[in-house]
């Protein structure tokens, strides 16, 4: 499953503000290479190219939210098994087990912590890793 190493995150998410942030919080921070998608479809139409080792995806976005975002990605065969985790402001236990059902890692909740964001993705791509 990928790579053992955290590296390349595609992240999709509409609003610019928060890509800002979160650019600066992955890849200063946290050391990644980042691609920002707007859209599920964007993802869509690049995330088989950037050849990402996790996927993190806005929960609420217009057109395709995430969940729908991942099913369509899920079904491209290079990103089939790629790790992927949600952000959303709605983290209601039953909304968190939902999306990890639909094969999340991990659910992160919005607003983030520019300064903590990269540590907590890696702390739970770690954990995920060692149960392999």
């Amino acid at each position: 499953m990928g790579r053992e190493r955290l590296e390349r995150i595609l992240y999709v998410e509409d609003e610019p503000d928060i890509q800002a942030v979160a650019r600066i919080a992955l890849e200063t921070v946290g050391g990644f290479t980042v691609k920002i998608c707007s859209s599920g479809k964007e993802a869509l139409d690049s995330a088989a190219d950037f050849d990402a080792d996790l996927i993190l995806l806005d929960v609420m976005m217009p057109g395709m939210d995430g969940p729908s975002t991942l099913r369509a990605l899920r079904r491209v065969p290079q990103l089939a098994d790629t790790a992927a985790m949600f952000m959303t402001a709605k983290v209601q236990p039953q909304e968190v087990e939902h999306l990890i059902s639909l094969g999340a890692l991990d659910v992160i909740a919005k607003p983030f912590d520019p300064m903590t964001l990269a540590a907590q993705i890696t702390d739970t791509w770690n954990r995920h890793h060692e149960r392999q």
